[in-house]
């Protein structure tokens, strides 16, 4: 294997910025806005990211599936169960 040719991985503190959540996770992220945070009493380099569970709606559980035009009843019309 050769040497020096893997990106350093290192502890990175994300943030999702709709709801202020953040995660201490590993990344090989090298552009970080150059922000760091403390956490725990560590300093880590900061990345703010628009979406997470924290914030997305599938995993908020606020989620709507919207039938428009009646798609789901054309179909359990058309392939519905057949006696």
């Amino acid at each position: 294997m050769k040497a020096d040719i893997h990106p350093e991985y290192k502890d990175v503190v994300f943030q999702d910025i709709s709801t202020g959540e953040v995660f201490l996770t590993r990344s090989t992220l090298e552009k970080t806005s150059g922000e760091t945070i403390t956490l725990d009493g560590n300093d880590y380099p900061l990345v703010r990211i628009e979406v997470s569970s924290a914030s997305h709606p599938f995993y908020t559980g606020q989620q709507t599936i919207v039938d428009t035009e009646g798609r789901v009843e054309k179909f359990k019309q058309k392939y519905g169960r057949r006696r």
